[in-house]
């Protein structure tokens, strides 16, 4: 059997997520279906991770075994002429048998969306999230640096999004790298988050949480016990799915860590 790594990327509004589902389209499925007509077999591909109903990916890493004698070439000539314009194959190659998308991921990079002004132009309505507010980026700042390292992320976290029989048993821990926010345009802001791994809606969470940050509503000091607290009724809202994308997935090395 071959082992088959892809790297895509794909526009997940119309769709319910990564993980297939048995009565909505999702990114797997659609993937797994291309791949079956092409190599005359069952496959099954396995994702980084397991992006919400809604969330982008600009660097998704996958995987897939196969007895095909297709040549690497036509996993991505091939695959983006089947596959609908919303997800793309950029790159294919034959790895080691052992390799695997998500369990061998050493870091990770999400990027978030924000756009706080009063009219959202429509054309990024599936880009980025719309949230009326004032957005103060500095008690915002002082947070993302609070974040850095390693800490319990449980009160950063909805149900459901441990792998208990291969996380180890380290709960809602994880380190977080690199945290930044910058205005991109007048009222649109850029977070950027790379770590070990995330829980699930771990970003949205804390987007949301810092939202309130920026618009006065939570004290940086305020924030750093909600972190403490390991307590998701103490956070804030999870932020809109639109706005966030999966940027980069790390193998080879974990990413080195940098300020803000």
């Amino acid at each position: 059997m071959r082992n088959i790594k892809l790297l895509l990327s794909y526009d997940g509004s119309r769709y319910a997520g990564w993980q297939r589902q048995k009565n909505a389209p999702t990114i797997q499925q659609t993937i797994e279906e291309k791949l079956a007509a092409m190599t005359g077999s069952r496959v099954v591909l396995h994702g980084a991770g397991r992006t919400d109903a809604g969330v982008h990916a600009l660097g998704m890493v996958a995987n897939f075994h196969t007895a095909s004698r297709l040549p690497v070439t036509a996993f991505f000539g091939g695959l983006n002429h089947l596959l609908p314009p919303d997800i793309r194959i950029l790159e294919a190659s034959e790895v080691a048998a052992d390799f695997h998308s998500r369990y061998g991921a050493l870091g990770k990079t999400y990027c978030y969306h924000l756009f706080t002004g009063t009219v959202l132009p429509p054309v990024r309505r599936h880009y980025c999230a719309h949230i009326r507010t004032l957005f103060d980026i500095e008690p915002v700042r002082i947070c993302l640096e609070t974040i850095l390292g390693t800490h319990d992320f449980s009160s950063f976290e909805t149900a459901g999004s441990r792998d208990r029989g291969r996380e180890g048993g380290r709960g809602g821990v994880r380190t977080i790298y690199r945290a930044t926010c910058r205005q991109t345009l007048e009222d649109a802001w850029l977070f950027s988050f790379t770590g070990d791994g995330f829980l699930r809606h771990m970003v949205r969470c804390l987007v949301g949480t810092l939202v309130k940050v920026g618009g006065g509503n939570i004290s940086p000091e305020e924030f750093t016990a909600i972190l403490a607290a390991g307590d998701r009724s103490r956070a804030a809202f999870t932020a809109p799915a639109c706005g966030l994308f999966l940027e980069r997935v790390y193998y080879d090395h974990r990413p080195s860590p940098v300020g803000r």
